[in-house]
């Protein structure tokens, strides 16, 4: 039966997973903003791999389909595949400093400044919410949100990777 033969190669299948995966991931991100859970700056720079890699890999995916000959396609799920992997070092390093395995970023633990006299500087500080990112805001069975996106992007990178590397 071919009635998916844009599924037939492994650059299709893996970029569908990416497109998949990566899409409920960040819905879950935004889910759990909407639920009162403030994102960290870590925290929102976790997001950028999946604000790039989705739409790369339904480029991919749609290449993978009109293009079946051509090397881009693999090459480029590749390329998603580093991505995803840059993305578990990072949240593996956001995971660290919420178990103060070592120091995060000093924007993560001192407000933002903008005020120009004592009256504006106070104002400031009661109106400022600091969110740490050497605190996590949600645990399941011990595994913080950066540890969960470490694991998925792990996953992630490893269906993208292999797949670059199989032939069709």
């Amino acid at each position: 039966m071919t009635d998916a033969p844009h599924f037939e190669s492994p650059v299709s299948r893996a970029s569908a997973a990416v497109i998949l995966v990566g899409a409920a991931t960040i819905i879950g991100a935004w889910l759990f903003q909407m639920a009162g859970y403030a994102p960290c700056p870590l925290c929102l720079q976790q997001r950028i791999p999946y604000y790039t890699g989705v739409p790369i890999a339904f480029i991919t995916f749609v290449m993978a389909r009109r293009m079946p000959g051509s090397r881009l396609p693999a090459i480029l799920i590749g390329l998603i595949g580093l991505l995803f992997l840059g993305s578990a070092v990072f949240a593996a390093y956001h995971a660290g400093v919420e178990w103060k395995f070592w120091p995060g970023p000093t924007d993560c633990s001192t407000g933002a400044g903008g005020a120009t006299s004592t009256g504006g500087l106070l104002d400031s500080i009661n109106k400022t919410t600091l969110v740490r990112c050497d605190e996590a805001a949600w645990r399941l069975f011990g595994i913080s949100l950066a540890g969960y996106n470490v694991l998925i992007s792990l996953a992630l990178a490893g269906i993208s990777l292999s797949a670059a590397f199989k032939r069709s």
